[in-house]
């Protein structure tokens, strides 16, 4: 599949490759960085509680990040999963017909996220960091006056060396007020903020012509200078976490916000934190989508079209 791509074509190979060496040293120049990390990476895989180790790692990460004079936002899922935690929900999943409902994810997101936010300012404070939250839905960013005031919230939040964390909000959202998942969501937040830089914490390398959990023949993909309908095709709607919400197909989707509003993006694994400054220090992690801006996208007509 997608064998004919410039990124999979054998002549072409050597070529993108170097691209790619060349153009992730420009990643240590990117000044504004969105970080987004989903349930899975949060949490330990057996207990589906959350991984207080890998949390430490990540704020570190953010934390210095900051210190060099990064603007750094933060957008974390994990709010549904450690309200399950806190109310002792360990066998959730099984009773489908009873965790289906979305005031039962509702319930658990308002709860968790209290909980989640306090363990990050915790963390943050530790750091020496100021942290603040931001509780976000579609609505914020398709009407003019809602992301004019939510612009100016994170403009001031970054003026004061603070990190904003940045989470949808699940405890009010339904589908229709929903951004989607959090993939969607740091892509926006990037792009309202005109970000240049913006990572995507995931638990798979990057971007395979196929679900490499599959598929043992699935291509990988160090490098996409433009993303296509062809690449687009190739993503599948799934997720292999019982905790997240999103698969490849949001990230591309989050792609394509992020890189024609002028931003790059790396899908990288989460398993390691301290992946955060290797790709900000410009080494060969995961999936580079280079920047590729276009002057007539838009990102309320973008959203309105196509959630």
């Amino acid at each position: 599949m997608m064998n004919d791509t410039a990124a999979l074509n054998p002549d072409s190979m050597e070529t993108a490759l170097d691209e790619n060496m060349a153009y992730r040293q420009n990643l240590r120049n990117r000044q504004r960085i969105v970080v987004k990390v989903g349930s899975s990476s949060l949490l330990h895989r057996t207990t589906h509680r959350l991984d207080y180790h890998k949390i430490d790692v990540l704020v570190r990460e953010l934390s210095d990040l900051k210190n060099r004079g990064k603007d750094v936002i933060l957008v974390s899922s994990g709010a549904t999963a450690v309200g399950r935690e806190v109310i002792r929900r360990t066998d959730f999943g099984r009773n489908l017909a009873e965790d289906s409902k979305i005031t039962v994810k509702q319930a658990c997101a308002a709860i968790g996220q209290a909980r989640l936010m306090m363990t990050y300012q915790r963390f943050f404070t530790d750091y020496n960091q100021i942290s603040a939250q931001i509780l976000m839905d579609k609505n914020a960013v398709t009407e003019n006056l809602s992301k004019y005031n939510l612009y100016n919230t994170f403009n001031e939040l970054l003026k004061f060396d603070c990190i904003p964390i940045v989470n949808e909000n699940d405890s009010v959202a339904t589908y229709e007020y929903s951004v989607g998942d959090n993939d969607n969501l740091s892509a926006i937040v990037a792009s309202l903020m005109h970000a240049d830089l913006l990572i995507l914490l995931s638990d798979v390398d990057g971007l395979y012509t196929d679900d490499p959990r599959i598929n043992p023949d699935a291509e990988y993909i160090e490098y996409v200078p433009h993303l296509d309908e062809k690449l687009m095709k190739m993503a599948k709607g799934t997720t292999g976490s019982e905790s997240g919400t999103g698969g490849m197909n949001t990230k591309l989707q989050a792609g394509v916000i992020a890189t024609k509003s002028g931003c790059d993006m790396v899908i990288v694994n989460s398993r390691h934190m301290k992946v955060i400054h290797e790709v900000v220090q410009g080494r060969n992690h995961g999936t580079l989508f280079r920047a590729d801006p276009d002057p007539n996208f838009d990102l309320q007509d973008y959203l309105e079209s196509s959630f």
